[in-house]
């Protein structure tokens, strides 16, 4: 008796497709770099790193009010082993500086940084010796928000702007996971 072969169409117009995830009945088709990218972006464990008083904008994010649990960010950490997200509030000392790169040197990759607030990610209204101008200067940043202090809102907006950023993401290894780090290493001389 001959085998009969059927054809499982994979996507109709009823069926939703999440960026190459195709989803049909029983069946998902996906790579396993689209699938760890949705769990990392997903599941982001902020370091809590707060400098000045854009810190206490980063703290209202975590109450009932803003709720950054829906984005699965809710457990700050305060272990840079733990963590794989910096988010720098406040402004950065020259005295500082070395600190803040060296719990950045202890997280594990993969690992994003998002700079809050003016301060941090220019110098702010500090134009002088003491205050980094950018820290940037330091690690590499991948979100910037803007405001002085911005507000909660404005964080949560960059989470997900974040979340947007790792989930189209494409690395062939464990290295190429921070392009930027990898072809353009920062040292801390750059501050001094």
């Amino acid at each position: 008796m001959p085998r009969k072969i059927e054809t499982i169409a994979l996507h109709d117009s009823s069926t939703p497709q999440f960026g190459d995830i195709e989803k049909g009945g029983n069946v998902v088709v996906t790579s396993v770099e689209t699938l760890l990218n949705q769990a990392r972006a997903n599941s982001l464990w902020p370091l809590t790193f707060g400098l000045a008083c854009c810190a206490i904008e980063m703290i209202a994010v975590a109450g009932a009010r803003f709720d950054i649990a829906r984005f699965g960010s809710e457990a700050f950490r305060a272990t840079p082993r733990q963590a794989d997200v910096m988010i720098i509030a406040g402004r950065l000392s020259k005295k500082m500086a070395p600190v803040l790169r060296q719990i950045y040197d202890q997280m594990p990759e993969p690992k994003w940084v998002i700079s809050m607030g003016a301060c941090a990610s220019s110098g702010g209204v500090y134009n002088n010796y003491a205050i980094v101008q950018g820290t940037d200067q330091v690690v590499p940043v991948d979100v910037y928000v803007p405001g002085c202090p911005p507000s909660p809102d404005a964080l949560i907006y960059a989470i997900m702007q974040l979340q947007a950023k790792i989930k189209r993401s494409k690395a062939k290894t464990f290295k190429d996971l921070r392009l930027s780090e990898a072809a353009n290493p920062r040292t801390l001389e750059s501050v001094k």
